[in-house]
């Protein structure tokens, strides 16, 4: 069989994955990146800690990625967080399991691994063309710009990992969205997740708490509940105690044009408890004392109460402990999808076959997050774009296998 030529755009982590898997065959492989380096994201992402996978029981991993984990399982399964560890440590990369499941490279940055990747992608032949944007497809040709000049190929086989619509000037800024949708392909609108929301914070809270961490609190929503810290921001709050119920807030606001956050500021003590304690304090002494001494609350979390009730220190103790318990924190809208972590939306996964191809463009596959799928921050992003973009690349197998020219 004569040797076939895929084409590969976008040099993240699907992208790269896909590369690797499609360079042990007898193919030509190309990696056409729009930015001067590849993996510029992937870096960022490992700046403060590369999380790169989950260490949680295998059941419950897939489930995090909600709607799309039917359409994800096969992927996963076939290259699970173990397998992520592996291959890393087959880079040269040892991980380690952190206090919250969270794995990541014992070096803890992006840039040892991917600087062994994008070795081993040279020693097996993967041609990488940074500074190429591509600009659309014209018949069986993909378009591509340069510094220099504009080009066209014509692979035998196209895999498209470019990224959703989240961190625009490191390249996932969504421009291939009108030149699918010119070809018919269903694209969902993208919406931003793992991302912060505003909130209607007063000019004297925010001017002196923004920037001020939360710490132990617990926080409820329809995604159910979490402990750990959020921040507060000028705008409202942000951190990854917040990106946990992201969804959830986006999408109630979305269906009843309100959501809110319900805080405990104390979760270490009872409702009961609490009602006690403010009970022993002298009525005569100031709120901020009877909370300090009663609660334990002081700093930004009274001044949170106070911002959120402002009528907090007229209320009885059962009243007061009740509302500390249950504080409700209303938020306005997410933040733009410019500052988000990643994104929801893209290409719809029932446009899809069982080897991430297109159905309707034969020879076009899709990989990473320019499906429709999202997931929280804890490894589980970059574990679907590494199995996605391998689980494309052996649908690239199977297809090339057959001698069709692309004719997307």
């Amino acid at each position: 069989m004569a040797q076939k030529t895929i084409a590969i755009i976008g040099g993240g982590p699907a992208g790269l994955m896909a590369a690797e898997v499609l360079s042990t065959g007898d193919h030509r492989v190309t990696v056409y990146e729009a930015m001067p380096t590849c993996g510029r994201k992937f870096l960022l992402a490992g700046k403060s800690g590369l999380n790169i996978t989950h260490s949680e029981e295998f059941d419950r991993f897939l489930t995090r990625y909600g709607a799309a984990s039917g359409a994800l399982s096969d992927a996963i399964k076939a290259f699970t967080p173990s397998d992520i560890r592996s291959w890393a440590a087959g880079l040269g990369t040892e991980t380690f399991v952190g206090s919250s499941g969270r794995v990541f490279p014992t070096a803890m940055k992006a840039s040892p691994l991917l600087r062994a990747w994008l070795k081993r992608l040279e020693a097996q032949g993967v041609e990488i063309k940074t500074r190429h944007r591509w600009t659309g497809i014209d018949g069986n040709s993909l378009l591509f710009t340069t510094p220099a000049s504009e080009t066209m190929v014509q692979p035998d086989a196209t895999l498209l990992a470019l990224g959703g619509a989240s961190w625009p000037r490191l390249g996932s800024d969504a421009a291939w969205v009108p030149w699918l949708k010119d070809k018919g392909v269903a694209i969902n609108p993208f919406r931003p997740a793992n991302c912060g929301f505003d909130v209607d914070w007063s000019e004297s809270f925010r001017e002196r708490f923004a920037g001020h961490p939360v710490k132990s609190v617990l926080t409820t929503s329809d995604a159910g509940s979490h402990q750990g810290e959020f921040v507060i921001s000028r705008h409202g709050i942000e951190g990854s105690l917040v990106y946990a119920h992201s969804a959830a807030l986006r999408d109630q606001l979305e269906a009843e044009g309100r959501a809110v956050l319900v805080l405990d500021l104390a979760p270490g003590r009872t409702e009961e408890r609490l009602t006690r304690d403010l009970a022993r304090q002298d009525a005569k002494a100031s709120f901020s004392n009877r909370l300090r001494k009663g609660v334990g609350l002081e700093g930004v979390k009274a001044a949170l109460l106070r911002e959120l009730v402002p009528a907090a220190n007229r209320l009885t103790p059962e009243e007061l402990a009740r509302t500390i318990k249950a504080l409700p924190l209303a938020v306005l809208r997410p933040r733009p999808i410019e500052e988000a972590i990643s994104s929801a939306g893209g290409v719809a996964l029932d446009a899809l076959d069982e080897g991430f191809m297109i159905r309707t463009l034969p020879g076009l596959f899709v990989a990473g997050e320019m499906l429709d799928w999202e997931a929280p921050t804890g490894g589980y992003l970059l574990t679907a774009c590494f199995a996605t973009g391998r689980a494309a690349a052996q649908g690239v197998q199977a297809f090339v296998g057959t001698g069709t020219k692309n004719s997307s």
